[in-house]
């Protein structure tokens, strides 16, 4: 029987970062994965014949610089393509529209086709924006101080947070303290003045919420979302190749340190004895020994289903069935026959992201589904053609458009997600989209949707939550995803946690991963 130093459950983007950082480190690594595929939220698959797509994100926002050196990823590995234009925000008028460019100029002059006054103030905002995620990039990269006992060497791991108090003085972080907790109408307020503008800013800040814009931390997600874009809004890379290439990247690093990944084997039990890691059993029933574990699973999937009530401590168990879930973005392919055209938009500017938000009131009016348990009629949409990088996609003159659907709860009110709910959702979306695409129910071929409960079926998401875990006020940093286990390791001796359900939360950064091996490498 082999013994491994370490296992690591799941095979999602930080799950994998942290098996190769430990495998460098010389460590003996096994990696289980449940599902044939590995990578988790960045995988790519064929959703009908000759169509593929990314299956839950189309671009990557930024990725944990410390993980590209330490592994030596090769940027020719690597193609993150850097797209000129970031994103069109789509309003409700025929041509009204919003181009966000890398240049903020470019951008700058977009909006002063909706108000000389808010063109005149972006270059201000953008810088504001990167100051203050300065500070977030120094923090994300730290485990959390050990609270409300902060040690000699918690505090002195925070140093780095230094560079940017020294750099921007007490205000930077006064700012930042201030601008967090903000509901993003606020923010927009002190800012700007045009409806879509503001609208097209607050879609980040709900990103892969159940919550709308009038919630609170709202802002602390539109900071999060533009970490390392160097005060470029909408900052995002499109993989050359898909989202995919970045998982089997990360695993030619491991099959160089001679570490051993497994699909298609489901992990039944995190075995426990005297509040230590002991081993775990696969659902056929093998028992596989390790000194340590590392789960890339949320919370509930690691705590509840596989370690089991029984064998955590009461306050700890009540602290875990508390985190909040909520998921309620879906996913809709559409396999097209040809390139749907969008009113107001050329040619040359369809490889980027699209979003559809004519008014604050318009995203708050569909978060209005989450409350009360239904489908939005008129959801949140957001959308990609990914076929124009990548052609391999789609056969020749074919096209695939790729949508994420804001708000779809996964709690449904007097009724379930099954086909005819799913069937509703795409009507619904395909309403919103022929507002910008006019012809597009006659261009699709077929389609697939992925429900909230779907992506919890599919990839073992509690209630379908991209993020493991609402990304809200009371579930951030320290209290990641509880207060006794924020430091990646946990109240049972020799279990670790990597997943998005870690400080510092959801995306294909990698940086939950980078930080749960370094905590595990010196333990």
């Amino acid at each position: 029987m082999t013994n491994y130093d370490i296992i690591v459950i799941g095979s999602g983007v930080n799950s994998l970062v942290a098996a190769a950082m430990m495998a460098k480190a010389g460590k003996k690594v096994l990696v289980l994965e449940s599902r044939e595929e590995i990578g988790g939220l960045a995988s790519t698959h064929e959703f009908a014949p000759g169509f593929k797509c990314n299956t839950i994100n189309d671009t990557i926002k930024w990725v944990d610089p410390r993980i590209v050196k330490e592994l030596e990823i090769q940027s020719k590995d690597l193609e993150l393509i850097d797209i000129d234009i970031k994103r069109i925000a789509l309003g409700a008028g025929e041509n009204e529209l919003i181009i966000f460019h890398k240049d903020p100029l470019l951008t700058s002059e977009s909006i002063a086709n909706h108000s000389e006054n808010d063109a005149k103030k972006w270059k201000d905002f953008t810088i504001h924006i990167e100051k203050l995620t300065k500070f977030l990039e120094k923090l994300y990269q730290l485990t959390p101080p050990s609270l409300p006992d902060i040690g000699l060497l918690d505090a002195f791991s925070m140093r780095s947070l230094l560079g940017p108090l020294m750099g921007q003085g007490p205000q930077g972080l006064v700012d930042l303290a201030r601008t967090a907790p903000m509901m993003m109408p606020e923010l927009m307020d002190e800012w700007f003045e045009n409806e879509l503008l503001k609208s097209a800013l607050s879609t980040a800040g709900i990103h892969s919420l159940s919550y709308g814009p009038y919630a609170s931390a709202t802002g602390y997600n539109f900071l999060h979302q533009h970490l390392y874009s160097k005060g470029v809004i909408h900052n995002s890379s499109i993989l050359n190749g898909g989202t995919g290439i970045l998982p089997r990247i990360l695993n030619n690093i491991l099959s160089s340190y001679n570490a051993d990944l497994r699909t298609n084997v489901k992990v039944a039990s995190i075995n426990i004895k005297n509040n230590s890691y002991e081993s775990v059993t696969t659902e056929e029933g093998e028992t596989i020994m390790s000194d340590q574990i590392l789960s890339g699973l949320d919370p509930h999937n690691t705590f509840i289903n596989l370690v089991g009530a029984q064998n955590l401590d009461p306050n700890f168990h009540t602290q875990i069935k508390n985190i909040k879930y909520r998921g309620s973005t879906a996913r809709i392919h559409f396999a097209l026959q040809d390139i749907p055209k969008i009113k107001g938009v050329t040619d040359d500017q369809m490889n980027t992201i699209f979003s559809i938000c004519p008014s604050m009131e318009y995203l708050e009016k569909a978060s209005d589904a989450v409350k009360y348990g239904f489908i939005s009629q008129d959801p949140y949409v957001e959308f990609s053609i990914p076929t124009i990088i990548n052609p391999e996609f789609s056969p020749e003159g074919k096209h695939v458009l790729s949508a994420s659907v804001q708000y779809a709860p996964y709690h449904l009110r007097n009724s379930e997600w099954d086909l005819d709910s799913k069937e509703q959702l795409k009507q619904n979306t395909i309403r919103v989209l022929e507002k910008k695409i006019p012809n597009l129910n006659q261009l699709i071929e077929t389609s697939i949707v992925h429900s909230p409960k779907d992506l919890e079926t599919e990839f073992g998401l509690t209630e379908g939550n991209l993020n493991h875990g609402e990304m809200t006020l009371d579930q951030l940093l320290f209290m990641r995803p509880t207060a006794s286990s924020s430091q990646y390791s946990t109240p049972i001796n020799n279990l670790y946690i990597c997943g998005p359900g870690t400080h510092p939360g959801g995306g294909l950064h990698g940086m939950n991963g980078y930080n749960a091996a370094n905590k595990v490498l010196k333990s």
